[in-house]
């Protein structure tokens, strides 16, 4: 087993090593005082649940290659069908439900899925909208099976029997482990290919930067995210929580969550943080023994690590790794240094520091092109401090968009030492200690006629008003060769409307004070900003500009 590369191989080592330590604690309801009550497995019980998934999948044809549909809610069965999955080597293919009916059937046709496994209801959607229609071959449900053929989840379990002769599928480090979409949220979903060596090294990666260790206890407000745990050592503790709605959490929950098990680490996206960083400020609530809160999704405002900081104990710091679906993590910064040093300069408009590079990545920066760039060349390579695209490569870099040649083609280089560059399709610069500057997304720069202008560093320096939750840059008309700058304005909950033409005409001033923002004199007050569904923290800017558009 050790010469196999699965994300899934260190289950049974840590069944063997911990096999009465709980793996997962799940949320069932509230006994008669009030407390929260929950279902829990060990690592014995979810190896054994697992592997009993993994021996019935492959008898229903589900094996080694076959793209799988996975359309669970975080539940005990999600993780051992997930890790059920990886075991018998099948590739998950997994989609965010909230990203839109359209959207979802673009994306199933792209993946081109053989096998089915859901919910009663995701079965109901599937034939309504047609999804897979064509390829998909095997069915499984996991609750009631109505009209539709295939096999139940107790199916499964049941034909697996008992076979110590089974074994894991022998798969490689190159080999095809899922394909996951990405959120959507600056552009059409994009299914990334993912390697069992990438899912491999990234969580290698995560519990170096982090000092993660066996025995901890995580408490993970985005699903994807607690599958790493497992192969950490930890126990995942399942939030009480709407997944799709993360903003939306209730504090409380998340603070006795913690208390009740003395959870270690936090994964939570800026606009969960925001949330609960608010109840601690507003009710003086601690979180004691919380080591690290991880956040990630996007930048992180430093207003949010500080008040999230201040729930923590001295020595416990807010972290958030950089990276995307395509490759995680590229870098890591902490409160600390964002707090004490660096947040200064991005509320003047500097960007926003992400930390050095994690080790076994590189990063550089190269000039800003909106066509494909087939070969990696240091013709292309911009100096400390000029803002360019942020181009990774290394072992947690993806190497490919599924069934998305022409996405691949401008995500990616060939470079002629060797291996290949991804384009993060994001722009920033590397400062002169080799930190890197994240200054907003390629697709969201404004293209005016005194130059291009950028969302991060533009944003930042409105942001500091106090009347401010938050800003975003968009341009008018949308697509046009060149644009004028709008500033769209979400300000703080409870701001009377009486207070809108003061606090714009206070942003216009600010405007003046900077070099890079005096083109932008129009500011709108927007009821509240479109986020994606994932994290609740991307802005939708294509929606966002049509509005602005349609307002001017």
């Amino acid at each position: 087993m050790d010469d196999i590369i699965n994300i899934a191989a260190v289950l049974p080592r840590m069944a063997q090593q911990q096999p009465d330590v709980p793996a997962i604690h799940y949320p069932t309801g509230r006994a008669a005082d009030g407390r929260r009550t929950y279902e829990s497995w060990t690592y014995r019980q979810l190896d054994d649940a697992s592997s009993r998934i993994a021996r019935g999948l492959e008898k229903v044809g589900i094996g080694r290659g076959v793209r799988t549909v996975l359309m669970v809610p975080p539940s005990l069965e999600f993780f051992a069908l997930t890790f059920g999955m990886f075991k018998a080597g099948v590739v998950p293919v997994v989609v965010d439900p909230g990203m839109g009916i359209p959207n979802l059937g673009v994306c199933l046709a792209e993946a081109q899925p053989q096998a089915f496994i859901g919910i009663s209801k995701a079965h109901v959607a599937r034939l309504l909208f047609g999804w897979g229609r064509g390829t998909i071959e095997t069915l499984v449900t996991i609750g009631r099976r109505w009209l539709w053929r295939g096999h139940t989840l107790e199916d499964v379990k049941r034909l697996a029997g008992e076979d110590p002769r089974w074994s894991m599928a022998t798969t490689t480090a190159d080999e095809l482990a899922a394909i996951l979409f990405t959120s959507g949220s600056t552009g059409v979903p994009k299914g990334v290919e993912y390697t069992h060596g990438n899912f491999v090294t990234q969580v290698e990666a995560i519990r170096e930067m982090y000092d993660i260790r066996p025995g901890e206890v995580d408490l993970p407000t985005f699903p994807m995210f607690a599958l790493f745990d497992p192969a950490m050592g930890m126990t995942t503790v399942i939030p009480d929580m709407d997944f799709t709605r993360p903003a939306a959490v209730d504090p409380t929950m998340i603070e006795e969550a913690v208390r009740t098990f003395g959870v270690t680490t936090m994964f939570g996206s800026p606009a969960l943080l925001d949330t609960v960083g608010r109840y601690g400020e507003a009710h003086g609530t601690k979180l004691p023994g919380l080591a690290r809160v991880i956040s990630a999704g996007a930048a992180v405002p430093s207003t949010v690590m500080r008040r999230m900081a201040a729930m923590l104990d001295d020595d416990a710091q807010v972290v958030t790794p950089y990276g995307a679906t395509e490759s995680l993590p590229v870098a890591t910064i902490s409160s600390r240094v964002v707090l004490h040093e660096t947040a200064l300069r991005t509320d003047a408009g500097a960007g926003t520091c992400v930390g050095h590079p994690v080790r076994q990545t590189e990063v550089c920066i190269i000039r800003i092109d909106d066509g494909p760039l087939p070969t990696f060349s240091t013709d292309l390579l911009l100096p400390a401090g000029e803002i360019g695209e942020i181009c990774v490569k290394g072992p947690v870099v993806t190497r490919a968009y599924f069934n998305r040649a022409r996405s691949t083609a401008l995500a990616k280089m060939q470079d002629p030492a060797g291996g290949f560059w991804h384009r993060m399709g994001d722009v920033g610069y590397l400062d002169d200690r080799g930190r890197i500057w994240f200054c907003g997304r390629k697709s969201h720069r404004v293209i005016t006629a005194q130059g291009e202008l950028y969302s991060e560093p533009c944003e930042a320096v409105f942001n500091v008003h106090p009347a401010v939750k938050r800003t975003a840059l968009t341009g008018v008309p949308a697509g046009a060769s060149q644009q004028r700058p709008v500033v769209c304005v979400e300000l703080e909950p409870g701001t009377p409307a009486a207070a809108h033409p003061e606090i714009l005409a206070a942003l216009r001033t600010i405007a003046t004070q900077h070099g890079h923002t005096r083109s932008i004199d129009t500011f709108l007050v927007h009821p509240g900003f479109p986020v994606d569904i994932r994290h609740n923290a991307k802005i939708d800017r294509t929606a966002l500009g049509q509005w602005a558009q349609g307002r001017l």
